[in-house]
């Protein structure tokens, strides 16, 4: 299962985009965040699973990984916790990715 997700982060004053992609595969148990990340993002695999058990959804037993790009920008803050968990759940398909 996968699923893709447009957010936006700041760098400065200027604004980009990125694309937050998860994948659910067989396999070892585990939530892994990807790509050129500060240590805000790489503590949302923590926020963002309680978020989601505290909403009533349960992180699959298999693989889950997600992918913030692009690869040479910095990720820095908390602001990328919703479009994880959203993107999570659309490979979950609990959401539609149209949605």
């Amino acid at each position: 299962m996968f699923s893709s997700v447009l957010s936006g982060g700041v760098h400065g004053i200027d604004s980009y985009l990125v694309c937050v992609e998860a994948d659910i595969a067989e396999g070892m148990p585990m939530f892994e965040l990807v790509g050129y990340l500060g240590s805000e993002v790489r503590e949302a695999r923590e926020r963002v699973r309680t978020a989601l058990r505290n909403a009533g959804f349960l992180m699959p037993v298999k693989r889950v990984t997600v992918y913030l790009s692009p690869a040479n920008i910095k990720k820095r803050g908390t602001g990328f916790d919703l479009p994880v968990a959203v993107s999570i759940l659309i490979a979950m398909e609990k959401l539609k990715q149209e949605s």
